[in-house]
């Protein structure tokens, strides 16, 4: 059996003590935006695109916050998936203006982020999160 390997960059975004989430189009989870790199662009970048995409947000990238990895199947094929996240700052922009790949977009509190969110991978990043604000990012 072959296995594929994909790789997506994803922003962690940070106003005040919330962060910010999204509902995937007809999903019932709770995760964090991301996807792929698009031609021509730094990871930086695509995580920075994704975030104002998903959420109708603009966001600064700040510094790497951790990778998730998980495998999951597409077409009868293993994928191997790697998301590179970046901790990012709020810079402008409403969540009401997200795009059609998520049903909503809202901030929560980063203190309750780990509850709400369905995946192990990036509930384990707001534990990363929480420990840069503790040392004072």
């Amino acid at each position: 059996m072959s296995i594929e390997l994909e790789t997506s960059y994803g922003g962690v975004v940070v106003r005040g003590d919330d962060v910010l989430v999204i509902t995937p189009a007809g999903r019932h989870v709770t995760g964090l935006p991301k996807g792929g790199l698009e031609a021509g662009e730094t990871p930086e970048q695509a995580a920075a695109r994704e975030v104002r995409e998903e959420t109708g947000v603009e966001a600064a990238v700040r510094e790497p916050l951790g990778d998730v990895r998980y495998t999951y199947r597409r077409d009868g094929r293993r994928v191997r998936k790697t998301v590179h996240f970046f901790l990012c700052e709020y810079v402008a922009g409403s969540t009401s203006d997200h795009d059609h790949e998520v049903d909503d977009a809202r901030w929560i509190a980063i203190s309750g982020a780990r509850q709400e969110l369905t995946y192990p991978g990036e509930r384990a990043l707001i534990d990363t999160l929480l420990s840069k604000m503790a040392c004072g990012r």
